[in-house]
């Protein structure tokens, strides 16, 4: 309760956790978790704050002043880290979905000219999730109160850029791609946390596990890491590092078995952390962002964090190389960027993901 009064008590001063001014929208401050309306059972409903019709969600946060400072102060080196794995990967995929397909091959009526053909699914591997993907289940809906029924399926036919009907293509992910989700990032690197000292992480990445507030925020404070408005947070749960390490009879097992997964834990704490905290997007290394299954008749994060919020879900990326660097360098935070492909009314996307130092 302390800490639900103490959240909106800094939200109605106007000050971020950093002493800033927290993030306003037509001039008011954005409320509070415990102060977004419900939409039936579901808290912290978020559809009014950027106004009816948004479809950015929590991109809103990235303004221009937001990236023009997050690059001027964290671009100080030059360094780019690649945090997209290879479309390649898995080659088995998780949750039924199909293999990556990729082949090279030479123009006709050429014997030196190739061209080559991708065949994916958008979520098979380094994956940002929209709005489309996954609804508040049990009400049939996406961000904005948009029903899933009003939404086309099937194939989409758009042969005229200068004629699109809106409707055809609304609450797609071209909408993020247009803006770019560019900012501030911070990595909670949680398996060089959990092994400081040699010790062995506290889980398996790979079995249903949930991570709790108190372990980001523990994590945050080891790393000497600060929140702020518009910060994309990625997590280093541990399901690539395993997944390098594994035998090719471990990796094609996945495919084949239940999905268990370890990941944020469902509980409205969890969700007033992310949403007091103002992330613009929030990622990580695992197929599923949250504990894989929810239990039993439980949320999903995803339906608040996607349906209620509006906030790009990011699964899959590649942050070895990014917790390398940041353990060398001692910093945990950098510019970063992501420009999800401009496919219009798609429902998710391969990020094209990258960290500058």
């Amino acid at each position: 309760m302390a800490a639900k009064l103490q959240s909106t008590l800094t939200h109605l001063a106007g000050k971020d956790k950093d002493g800033t001014e927290a993030p306003t929208h037509n001039g008011k401050p954005l409320p509070a978790f415990d102060d977004l309306p419900r939409f039936h059972e579901f808290a912290g409903c978020a559809w009014d704050a950027w106004g009816k019709g948004d479809q950015l969600g929590t991109v809103n946060l990235l303004t221009d002043a937001v990236v023009q400072r997050a690059a001027e102060e964290e671009i100080r080196t030059g360094q780019a880290v690649s945090l997209s794995w290879p479309i390649n990967f898995p080659e088995k995929p998780v949750f039924g979905r199909k293999k990556p397909e990729i082949t090279t091959f030479f123009r006709p009526g050429q014997t030196l000219v190739r061209d080559d053909e991708l065949h994916i699914n958008t979520q098979s591997g380094t994956q940002w999730d929209g709005y489309k993907h996954f609804p508040v289940l049990r009400h049939a809906t996406i961000y904005g109160g948009v029903k899933v029924d009003e939404l086309p399926n099937g194939q989409l036919t758009i042969p005229d850029p200068m004629n699109v009907d809106p409707e055809l293509i609304k609450m797609g992910i071209h909408n993020w791609a247009r803006h770019g989700i560019c900012g501030r990032g911070v990595l909670l690197d949680l398996v060089t946390y959990f092994t400081r000292g040699g010790s062995p992480l506290p889980y398996d990445p790979w079995t249903t596990h949930g991570l709790s507030v108190a372990d980001l925020e523990a994590c945050a404070a080891a790393q000497g890491v600060r929140f702020r408005a518009g910060d994309a947070l990625l997590l280093r749960v541990g399901f690539i590092e395993k997944y390098m390490r594994a035998s090719r009879a471990e990796r094609d097992a996945l495919a084949d078995r239940p999905e268990t997964f370890a990941g944020i834990e469902q509980s409205e704490d969890m969700k007033r952390f992310l949403w007091n905290n103002h992330f613009a997007a929030i990622a990580s290394d695992q197929p599923a962002l949250e504990s894989w299954p929810p239990q039993a008749g439980g949320e999903f994060m995803h339906e608040t964090i996607l349906g209620m919020w509006g906030m790009p879900l990011g699964e899959f990326f590649d942050l070895e190389k990014l917790s390398a660097v940041c353990r060398a360098t001692g910093r945990y935070t950098f510019f970063f960027t992501s420009w999800p492909l401009n496919v219009l009314g798609g429902v998710a996307s391969p990020p094209n993901a990258a960290a500058y130092f």
